[in-house]
């Protein structure tokens, strides 16, 4: 249910060397104004130690950091979390950061991905 997906999200998260950086709601703001939508959650992870791996890497791809998962509410009470693959965010800055840039998203993808599974389980 969506309203046990932020929580365990939360619990996942702290069993990687990823952390939370940001969140964004849509449906937050849209309740401060009177108006019900299904539940979002954009929320922003990463750590400096990639941070740095990135930029050493390449420049450009800062402005790919941080990754994101978008947690959504479905109509039936259920929920999704989405994320992009960090090899397919960072794929346009390889040929400037090449094999570091690529080894460091492809053990992104594996981080990514145990989020995402731990949260669902």
């Amino acid at each position: 249910p969506y309203g046990e997906l932020f929580p365990g999200f939360k619990e996942a998260i702290k069993r990687t060397p990823v952390g939370q950086i940001s969140i964004a709601s849509a449906c937050g703001g849209a309740k401060g104004r009177g108006v019900t939508i299904p539940g979002n959650r954009c929320v922003g992870v990463y750590n400096n130690f990639f941070a740095v791996r990135m930029l050493e890497a390449s420049i450009g791809a800062g402005i790919e950091a941080p990754l994101r998962f978008y947690l959504t509410e479905r109509s039936d009470g259920g929920s999704n979390i989405t994320y992009k693959i960090p090899t397919e965010v960072f794929r346009p800055y390889f040929e400037e950061g090449g094999k570091d840039l690529k080894a460091m998203a492809k053990e992104l993808d594996g981080l990514m991905d145990q989020v995402a599974k731990e949260t669902i389980k």
